[in-house]
This record gives structure tokens, sequence and C-alpha cells, in this order.
């Protein structure tokens, strides 16, 4: 039985996940990095009140066989610049590190699709960079997931992203080929293929949108 490790159980992609890793019998507890209590209650969980400005602190919680790291933020509602990079660059990063030093064995990442750490934009170039840095730590399993636009019930109203959701949803027929990884996804298909990857021997790393639809059926 294995002890999952989990940052960002609250979000869109987390939600589900956490739901999922409840559900998954190859897991007997999991650990969920909060600020706040959650309203789930579950004897498998094991609640970790986190300061997430000092993650050091908790290099002892951070162990088990298998992370699933799914916190981001948005410019909206990060605007300071170095509160932005420290959560999607420095926070990711540090956290791998510390599950490395930890002999964890797997770290699953929601990245995005067209992440470039060359990339001129901060968001796409920060999640580049982290899946750098998560290729050199060479963990016995990684893996990187893009998913497209994710389709869910989120708590929080985007409007940019609702329209960019439609715009894309009617223009999916056309996407084929290599516009494949452009269609969007729910979120809950990433969260199964988050787990599957850990349970599964893949020769690939980095999971484009389509790719991990496929990687969510069940074998």
């Amino acid at each position: 039985m294995k002890t999952a490790l989990l940052f960002g159980s609250s979000g869109l992609v987390g939600g589900h996940l956490l739901r999922q890793l409840i559900e998954n019998s190859e897991y007997s507890k999991i650990k969920i990095f909060v600020r706040l209590e959650p309203e789930i209650n579950d004897p498998k969980l094991e609640i970790i009140k986190t300061n997430f400005n000092n993650l050091e602190h908790h290099r002892e919680d951070i162990k088990g066989d298998d992370c699933f790291f799914c916190i981001g933020t948005t410019k909206q509602n990060s605007p300071n610049k170095d509160e932005y990079r420290r959560i999607e660059l420095d926070m990711p990063k540090q956290i791998a590190q510390i599950a490395k030093s930890n002999s964890v064995n797997s770290f699953v990442f929601v990245s995005s699709g067209f992440a470039d750490p060359k990339s001129s934009g901060d968001y796409l170039r920060y999640k580049g960079e982290v899946e750098e840095e998560l290729k050199k730590l060479n963990f016995l399993k990684l893996g990187i997931m893009r998913p497209s636009f994710l389709l869910g019930n989120r708590k929080e109203k985007r409007v940019g992203e609702k329209i960019g959701i439609f715009l894309f949803k009617l223009l999916s027929p056309l996407f084929v080929g290599p516009l494949k990884k452009m269609k969007p996804i729910h979120s809950k298909k990433v969260a199964i293929a988050m787990i599957n990857v850990t349970q599964r021997d893949y020769e690939q790393t980095i999971f484009e949108s389509n790719e991990i639809v496929e990687a969510s059926f069940s074998i």
C-alpha cells in the first residue's frame, strides 16, 4: 500500500485527484498539504496545515511514494510579480527537490500546453523551467501533464478562460493531427491520467492534452 502526497487538493484538477486517490485501493494514506482545513473527510487523509512560505519546515512531512503537484495561480490572483514567480516557479521546484531528497518515487506535475523555458511570457516560461528541473531530478517515474483548456466547475470565475473554452470547443472538430493537443480536456481525465502515470510503465514523461486523454483510459 502506498502513500500519496498531494499539493493543490482544492483546485480544479486537485479536487478530482483527491477523490480518485481516496477511491484507489493502491493508496492507504493521502497526505494533503493545505492552508485551510478541507471540508472533505476520510480515514485515508492526513491533513498537513502547511506554511508554503517555509517549505523546509515540512521536509519530514514530504515523505511517501507518489507526489502530485496541482498548485497554480493567475496574475489576477497574484498581481505581485515576486509572489507570482514564487507560486509558479519556486514552489514546485523546491517541493520536487525535497521529495527527491526524501526518496519519493514518482512526481506528477500539472504544467501547461506550449510550456517553454524560452517563452517570452512568464506563465509558459515558468512552467517550462519547472519541467526542466523535474527532468534533472531523475525520479523513478515522472509525469508532466500539459493540458489545454481545462473543463470543469471552478470555484472562481475566469471570464477570459470561459470565452477561450467556448471558442476552442467550437473549433475542436478542426483540431486534427498536431493540433489535437489543443482540444479542451476535462479536469477529471487529467486527474485519472496522473494516477495512471504512477501505476503504469510509460516510455514518455511529457503528456500533451490528447495524450492525457489516452492515459486516462482504464486498461
